[in-house]
């Protein structure tokens, strides 16, 4: 009995070990860094994640942190950095001011460039309870999302 808990033990550990280890499985496709390569030629202290079914690229460019997605194919999904309040475009603080949210605090602010030249503007709200938003704007500053968070 003492050897099937120790055994036990043993595979749970293991189990923890490979959880919580970021150690990469399979190796980038050269399609999905070359990809990245020409798109972000200035792109320093690239590290990569594998996410199954697809890639992203943390790295820093002109002094800002950044992430880029990749799918297996080298095609590029989306880039999003951090940005501060204070750079938020007029339109969408205009949205915001807009919106039934706008005597909420804002939190974390996200810059996310899609395909298109896209950009969206993810922004956290909280209402000083528990309550809690993710809020999506478009740069026209029209609300596309309103997602809950916890």
């Amino acid at each position: 009995m003492q050897k099937l808990v120790l055994s036990l033990c043993f595979i749970c550990g293991l189990f923890f070990i490979a959880s919580t280890s970021n150690a990469q499985f399979r190796k980038i496709p050269g399609v999905v860094t070359d990809s990245f390569k020409e798109k972000y030629p200035n792109a320093k202290t690239v590290s990569w994640k594998d996410n199954v079914t697809a890639f992203t690229a943390s790295f820093t460019m002109d002094g800002d942190q950044y992430q880029a997605k990749y799918n297996s194919k080298g095609e590029w999904q989306q880039t999003e950095k951090k940005i501060k309040q204070e750079a938020i475009p007029a339109s969408v603080k205009d949205g915001l001011s807009k919106s039934k949210y706008a005597d909420w605090k804002i939190g974390n602010v996200t810059e996310r460039y899609l395909p298109g030249d896209k950009v969206e503007y993810i922004i956290g709200v909280s209402n000083g309870t528990l309550s809690k938003r993710v809020l999506t704007f478009n740069s026209d500053g029209q609300l596309q999302k309103d997602g809950i968070t916890l």
